[in-house]
């Protein structure tokens, strides 16, 4: 499938990835057509796959420290895991997902794309054993469950990085008692993109007591 009216990238991707739009349009190619077809993005969303999806993970990536190690759980077709790979090809990441035909595409993906700097890794986020300075998640779970997972993923001094919804700031508040048995700390609600994208993106950012 070649880049289409619907597929093409809007003027404010030139602005938020730079000159890594050319290899995020190719992602989003993939996401239009095989993702489609395999079941990991609905018909509906390819239209949105640029504002809804590319760019809401994509105002985050200039925060991710250079040469950090960022696992992604849940990754699903790669959000935001692909994205920040494609726009940070400084920082390494570790797409972590259970479902083989989730897994497939994403390794055929970083396959096609080139990508150096990222390992797809099929597992629950339960059974990994490693460590990361950033663990981050989107549309997973509720807060709750996603500490749980994910915090004992985080190195010490780490962070948990969590894109959220308009509710994020009660998640952190039905959340705390866990987050404290987890080891976090310092959970706080973080917006990126305001006045450049339509919609700024939501983070729950957490530290991990180190």
């Amino acid at each position: 499938m070649g880049v289409s009216r619907e597929t093409s990238p809007p003027e404010v991707a030139a602005k938020v990835l730079g000159d890594r739009v050319q290899v995020m349009s190719a992602y989003v190619d993939l996401l239009a057509d095989a993702g489609v077809v395999r079941g990991l993005i609905g018909p509906r969303e390819v239209p949105r796959l640029w504002d809804r999806h590319i760019l809401n993970c994509g105002v985050v990536a200039p925060a991710l420290p250079s040469g950090a190690s960022v696992a992604d759980v849940g990754s699903g077709a790669g959000l935001p895991g692909m994205v920040w790979a494609v726009a940070r090809p400084d920082v390494s990441f570790t797409l972590i997902e259970p479902l083989l035909r989730r897994t497939t595409f994403l390794e055929e993906a970083v396959a096609t794309l080139g990508l150096e700097n990222v390992t797809v890794l099929r597992a629950r986020a339960e059974e990994v054993r490693e460590q990361y300075d950033i663990v981050t998640s989107r549309a997973v779970a509720a807060l709750d469950k996603l500490v749980r997972w994910s915090l004992p993923l985080v190195m010490p001094g780490g962070q948990m990085w969590a894109i959220k919804g308009s509710s994020a700031s009660d998640e952190v508040k039905q959340a705390l008692s866990t987050i404290r048995a987890a080891k976090g700390t310092n959970p706080r609600v973080k917006s990126y993109g305001e006045g450049v994208v339509e919609t700024p993106t939501t983070m729950v950012m957490i530290d991990k007591v180190a």
